[in-house]
């Protein structure tokens, strides 16, 4: 019997179009990376839990960045003391971080663990990118800013101006109102995506000033060319900083247009960090998960990050002291 090359071409079309169709339907079925993502207890209010206040928003200007301002937030806990130095954590795109609804809910996540002993008493900061008065303020309404904000260049410009921005103009507006440690050890900083390279730029550049960063999804890329922290970890003296790397698998993996850019592949550059951080000696952690970018992993995980990033924390062993064993109190800023 002999097949005619018309019929052997039908026959391979249809079974081309049956895979394209079958893998069609893979596709279709296959799980949302970020579907198995939730943010825990530890991010919720409770009952018995005393609840910090959010003071603000306020207003600095900025003379790094002539003609723009930075928006921010105080969360202030219920145990904080005006009399004993208290730690700090300044998070970037602090709109998106305090967002009541929202995926990383940090206020919650102070709370639930400072009470409990977990980390010092601290004061959170939630500081916006730049704009110009007339440039609307990111929310979660209208999105973190890029386009429309100073947050692209602020953020992703591997110099030391951010880094000025916090140290220079942020710090001394805090420091009139509030007792903050001058021990860098006990200040941190984090965000994510352009706001955790942002954080990583200022305890990179001012490590006598933080030492603490905290790292979701970070832009370590060619955006304005911040790939290039791997190799400045690897050809400079190892810094006395802390850092927690997560990322996910699925993160932006530097696909444009067709063409695959390793410069521009979130996940390969957070993990060529990590290796250069692990390499020179770093007290490093990192979690990587299958997550796409964004906030939906690094909020189930924000808890161990800060219970990880403040493990040096003051802790009694004293099976007497009564106070170190309890919850806790209102005012009580140790």
């Amino acid at each position: 019997m002999s097949i005619r090359p018309a019929s052997i071409l039908a026959v391979l079309c249809a079974a081309a179009f049956g895979a394209a169709l079958s893998h069609v339907h893979s596709l279709q079925k296959a799980p949302n990376p970020d579907s198995q993502y939730r943010i825990g207890p530890d991010s919720f209010t409770h009952e018995g839990v005393p609840k910090g206040e959010i003071r603000g928003p306020f207003v600095i200007k900025s003379d790094v960045y002539p003609g723009t301002q930075h928006t921010y937030w105080v969360y202030v806990p219920a145990q904080y003391d005006p009399k004993v130095p208290a730690a700090l954590m300044v998070y970037q795109d602090g709109q998106a971080f305090k967002d009541e609804n929202g995926e990383m809910r940090a206020q919650n996540v102070m709370d639930n663990l400072i009470y409990r002993r977990e980390i010092p008493v601290m004061l959170g900061v939630f500081i916006n990118p730049g704009r110009t008065p007339e440039q609307t303020e990111p929310s979660p309404k209208v999105g973190w800013g890029d386009g429309f904000t100073n947050r692209g260049v602020e953020y992703n410009t591997p110099n030391d101006k951010y880094a000025k921005v916090i140290t220079e103009e942020l710090m001394p507006a805090l420091e009139k109102d509030y007792n903050i440690s001058k021990d860098p050890e006990m200040r941190g900083i984090g965000g994510s995506s352009s706001g955790a390279i942002a954080a990583f730029m200022v305890a990179w550049e001012r490590s006598n000033e933080f030492r603490k960063v905290l790292s979701n999804v970070g832009s370590f890329t060619n955006i304005h060319g911040g790939d290039v922290y791997t190799e400045r970890v690897l050809k400079s003296k190892r810094k006395p900083i802390h850092v927690f790397l997560c990322d996910g698998r699925n993160d932006n993996r530097g696909v444009r247009n067709g063409v695959y850019d390793a410069r521009w592949d979130w996940f390969l550059q957070n993990v060529r960090l990590k290796d250069a951080l692990v390499k020179k000696g770093y007290d490093v952690n990192w979690t990587f998960g299958m997550n796409n970018h964004g906030q939906r992993f690094g909020g189930q995980v924000l808890p161990d990050m800060m219970r990880w990033l403040w493990k040096d924390g003051p802790v009694s062993t004293d099976p007497n002291d009564a106070v170190e064993r309890g919850f806790r109190q209102p005012g009580a800023g140790k």
